[in-house]
């Protein structure tokens, strides 16, 4: 009788031991996608704040700087961003890139149409485009408009009026004065 209940205590304390080293040898650095919404409920003090606190937008972050933006967005607003992530700005055709760092002024006309005025979060786009019956437009702060709509897959694109496309793959990185989206393509101008 001895045994069989030292038997069981061992079983338990073995259990017990291998569940807590089970539990803090997990892999916790596992990348989650894109796709998902991620919230700052605490937000940056600005919406370039807000652009910087994701390494995945390091590279629009330096573009937004070098096309002199950054004053322009840390006061005002409110604005949202629909910022393209480094994968897609790296995809540029070879060379695009570096001389539109070089060229601030061109550089700063491609992205103000990436910047609308106003909030538009995840919930503020869904509003939106249900009040629109699935199209909505936005105005960027140069004037340009940008349509909002769902495609077939369920994804919500953007157009600008040069026909350029992108899908948000990332929503709501919340600043003081704005909201940063992600997308996954460059909405060039019309030439």
């Amino acid at each position: 009788m001895k045994r069989s209940i030292l038997a069981v205590g061992v079983l338990a304390f073995l259990t017990v031991t291998a569940t807590r080293v089970s539990a803090q040898t997990q892999d916790t650095t596992q990348k989650t996608t894109t796709t998902t919404t991620t919230t700052t409920t605490e937000g940056a003090s600005d919406v370039v704040g807000a652009l910087a606190s994701n390494a995945d937008y390091t590279t629009a972050l330096s573009a937004v700087k070098a096309a002199g933006l950054d004053s322009v967005l840390k006061t005002g607003g409110p604005y949202t961003i629909f910022a393209p992530n480094n994968i897609t700005l790296s995809n540029l055709p070879a060379g695009k890139l570096d001389s539109l760092m070089k060229d601030p002024a061109k550089l700063a006309t491609i992205l103000k149409g990436h910047v609308v005025t106003g909030k538009y979060g995840k919930a503020e786009i869904i509003k939106a485009l249900n009040a629109g019956k699935g199209k909505a437009t936005l105005t960027t702060i140069d004037g340009q408009t940008l349509t909002l709509s769902v495609t077939s897959d369920k994804k919500l694109q953007l157009a600008n009026a040069a026909g350029n496309t992108a899908q948000v793959i990332l929503f709501d990185l919340i600043g003081a004065n704005g909201i940063v989206n992600g997308v996954n393509g460059v909405l060039m101008p019309t030439k």
